[in-house]
């Protein structure tokens, strides 16, 4: 569709000319309840000044109808004035007013106004989400971060319902079966950061207070909301907890008082991200609500997401990139402002940095191995560009190159800059540039060459140690080789680990020290005693891939989970998951490190990040000859363990977990039917409603769950999660009928929902059932552009990554895509780019089975 996709250099051009000086959005939803009404009614007028009266421009617009255009009074037809994506307007003034009323679509797809019926209780709710173009499928905008402008929103509902949206609402008018929300002017922000939250949610609210520096008292409401259904779930009380935390730790750290007075978190269904930095208006996912039993590693998650949230505020809502080019600028720093908080805000979850390790890193390092990889500081030309790029260079990589800035510069030169920038640019836009002379101000370097370096260039470095002895065992040499496209500057710590009288893995040295180029001494090291374990990049301050020496490397085999420093351990586990990727350690010995080590390790979310690499291990980078054997081992690992773990632990329920994922042979799955019977009993293991899903899961993916038994449990469970699972059970089935279904549900209608969408490839993609999904190879490179220019960009995202036929690891596959590629010069570079990226994530198993065979 022209338009569609808005370019940078037209962001550009039209913010050369114009400055937005207001918006007023009037959105009618009483219709929502209907779910034979496809679309509401919205009425924006947006006040903004033209430096060059004459001029034309456009607003950005996605409806099925526009009603009518207004120009300073004249009239415009809607024929000619709008070609489905753009509002064309011409002869502006200097000052002008605009206003366009257009019927808009309610969505099914996370993006814009989506639109959710529970299932439990037939009600109906409403949420936005725009990032990082969506709000024009709800108003007419010029939708780009560098246009900020206060926005004034006035909301007709159903009487029944309440609606929130960025700021307070300054009056509510009840009419008949609808009520009136007008809403205060917001602070200037981005159009992508507005929101709209509507129906009858259920809602905990708390206050907060501090007293600022001036005297003067900052008075903060909060809420937070979830449907009416998981209502009995919604722990309000640790959710606000922890936002008080966070809000008193932000303020310490920031001086600038939160800038948007109220402050609610929105959990909602159907939600395509984590959660969303609506000033003063957050939305999450409604998974973040438990309504079942979950590991600490859940609540750590959230209160994580919580505080990344809480961090844009600052940094993205207060003080917004000018274009998509410094994402990285909002997303890096509250990446890392997530985990740094949590131990900062004294929360209980001191893990923080082990879990950003061993997890948040490993996608960062995958990210960065693709060929498409890119600079922190990305080359974005357009929208399509942009919705790729929240990834894990932009969030992870990201966020681990602040914490080697920290490293390098001093904590408190850091966030120095950080207040200095908030001042300087509230309510503005900035770029790359504007962040560094604060950060040279602070810390008297020249950040420059850093910058070029860190920010700059693609590619993750790898340091490896190398250690030379004499003949009694001390050490003559230790030296740090890197490898890497780009050798950059590293501040490390290096870890000398030996055994103590208890035979754990202690660290009995510690020299930190700055590597560059090829190859840095590490004068102090010589002349001690050789250690049974060299670890750089020991506390994990800079971003690189660890490599062993080989006497490291065999102390590992026989004890890394020996390692006594949680920290420590996990780096281990990323360093040898890393090799396992790179095709430098057989995949079946990283399943015997999981098999020996993991009941051993205390810290959760590290032990479930070992379980889904395990098992991607044995599914993509085994020789497919010792596969089922792998598969076996899994489970048989994951029974023993199961049945030793302590009874009502996180790790007990970890294991049953992993057990569901892993069970194929008879006596895995007759102790899933027991459990699930209630025939076979795991003492301290509770088969709640969620543990029952995965466990029916496992069932149907061995073709041993019937019709009726899944109706049955959908019956007992007729909720929206439990109907995303029935929908997984039933796709997983491994017959071609199961299959075909599934396929066709997703491709052939956009009917579906996009958590029905992703229940569905979730369900086909069953690695096990690669002999089915195999038909499907060829069809799917087929579809990839129809699907591309037909779907919204957010669901032709899910069917290109997730119908790849990533289990097919062989080489008529890997030619197939190439063929594709080749074929397919000219198709959008954004859907050019996933398929790369999946390509590359099949070369990469194909290099992996390859060091596993041998």
């Amino acid at each position: 569709m022209p338009g569609r996709n808005l370019s940078r250099d037209e962001a550009q051009q039209r913010a050369s000319i114009l400055a937005v000086d207001s918006y007023r959005v009037r959105l009618d939803v009483t219709s929502a309840p209907d779910p034979a009404a496809a679309t509401f009614r919205s009425t924006t007028t947006v006040a903004f000044r033209c430096s060059q009266p004459g001029a034309a421009t456009f607003l950005d617009l996605l409806a099925p109808a526009v009603r009518s255009v207004t120009l300073n009074g004249r009239s415009i037809d809607p024929a000619t004035a709008y070609d489905g994506a753009r509002v064309h307007v011409d002869g502006l003034a200097a000052e002008n007013v605009l206003t366009v009323e257009a019927d808009c679509a309610y969505s099914r797809t996370g993006e814009g106004l989506h639109r959710f019926t529970d299932p439990v209780d037939g009600e109906t709710y409403l949420y936005t989400h725009y990032e990082p173009a969506d709000a024009r499928r709800v108003f007419a905008t010029f939708e780009q971060p560098d246009l900020k402008a206060p926005f004034s929103f006035t909301v007709t509902a159903p009487a029944a319902w309440d609606v929130w949206s960025n700021a307070v609402h300054e009056d509510v008018v009840e009419e008949g079966a609808a009520r009136t929300w007008e809403f205060a002017p917001t602070k200037p922000i981005s159009t992508y950061l507005t929101a709209v939250v509507a129906g009858p949610y259920h809602v905990a609210r708390d206050h907060y207070s501090r007293e600022l520096a001036d005297g003067t008292t900052l008075e903060i409401p909060l809420s937070a909301m979830c449907r009416k259904s998981l209502a009995p779930y919604f722990d309000a009380d640790e959710i606000l907890g922890v936002t008080k935390l966070g809000l008193d730790f932000f303020h310490e750290e920031f001086d600038y008082p939160y800038p948007f007075g109220k402050y609610d978190q929105a959990f909602v269904p159907e939600y395509n991200i984590g959660a969303m930095e609506n000033p003063g208006c957050v939305t999450f996912r409604e998974e973040f609500v438990f309504r079942s039993k979950v590991t600490d590693a859940a609540y750590e998650g959230r209160a994580n997401v919580i505080l990344h949230e809480m961090a844009h505020m600052w940094f993205g809502d207060l003080v917004t990139m000018r274009w998509w080019d410094d994402l990285w600028l909002k997303e890096s720093f509250a990446d890392f402002m997530g985990s740094y908080g949590l131990i900062g805000a004294r929360t209980r979850y001191s893990s923080a940095w082990v879990t950003f390790a061993n997890q948040r890193k490993a996608w960062a390092y995958r990210q960065d191995q693709f060929p498409t990889t890119h600079p922190i500081t990305a080359d974005i030309r357009d929208l399509e560009d942009a919705k790729l790029n929240f990834d894990g260079i932009t969030y992870a990589k990201g966020a681990a190159v602040l914490k080697q800035l920290v490293a390098y510069v001093g904590s408190e030169a850091f966030f120095e800059g950080a207040r200095r920038y908030f001042k300087r640019h509230a309510f503005g836009n900035t770029e790359l540039a504007d962040l560094l002379d604060v950060l040279e101000e602070t810390s008297g370097r020249d950040l420059k060459t850093w910058a070029a370096a860190w920010l700059q260039t693609a590619g993750v470095d790898s340091l490896t140690p190398q250690v030379t002895t004499d003949a009694e065992g001390r050490i003559t040499e230790l030296a740090v080789l890197q490898d890497g496209e780009v050798l950059r500057p590293h501040r490390i710590a290096v870890g000398l680990y030996d055994r103590d009288a208890d035979g754990s893995l202690v660290r009995t040295g510690r020299i930190e020290l700055d590597v560059t180029g090829n190859r840095t001494v590490v004068a102090e090291a010589a002349g001690r005693p050789r250690p049974a374990l060299v670890l750089l990049n020991d506390e994990d301050l800079t971003y690189c891939k660890v490599r062993f020496d080989a006497e490291s490397l065999q102390t590992l085999r026989t004890g890394l989970g020996d390692i006594h420093d949680e920290l420590a351990r996990a780096l281990a586990w990323s360093a040898v998951w890393n090799l396992t990727r790179d095709g430098l350690m057989p995949a079946r010995d990283y399943v015997a490190l999981v098999l020996r080590f993991a009941g051993q390790e205390g810290n959760i979310g590290v032990l479930q990040s070992l379980h889904t690499q395990a098992k991607t291990a044995v599914d993509l980078y085994a020789d497919p000859d010792w596969r089922a054997e792998g598969g076996r081992l899994l489970a048989d690992g994951a029974l023993r363990e199961l049945r030793e773990a302590v009874p009502g632990s996180d790790h007990q329920l970890a294991w049953a977990r992993f057990l569901a994922q892993t069970a194929g042979g008879a006596e895995h799955l007759g102790l899933v039917r027991g459990l699930l019977a209630g025939s076979a009993r795991i003492d301290g293991l509770d088969v709640d409603q969620e543990l029952r899903w995965s466990l029916w899961l496992a069932l149907a993916a061995a073709g041993q769950a019937g019709d009726e038994e899944l109706a049955g449990e959908l019956a007992a469970d007729n909720t929206a999660s439990g109907k995303r699972r029935y929908t997984q059970c039933l796709a997983a089935r491994p017959t071609a009928e199961a299959k075909a279904a599934a396929w066709s549900a997703v491709v052939d209608s956009e009917e579906l929902p996009n958590a029905l969408v992703e229940a569905n490839i979730a369900g086909f993609a069953v690695p096990a059932h690669r002999d089915l999904t195999a038909l499907y190879a060829a069809p799917y490179f087929k579809l990839l552009e129809r699907v591309w220019s037909e779907r919204t960009i957010e669901i032709a995202m899910r069917i290109v990554g997730g119908f790849f036929p990533h289990a097919q690891t062989d080489e008529q596959t890997l030619a197939e895509a190439d063929a594709w590629l080749d074929g397919h010069p000219q198709a959008a570079p954004a859907l050019r780019r996933l398929v790369l990226e999946c390509r590359d994530d099949l070369a990469r198993a194909l290099r992996a089975q390859a060091c596993d065979r041998a």
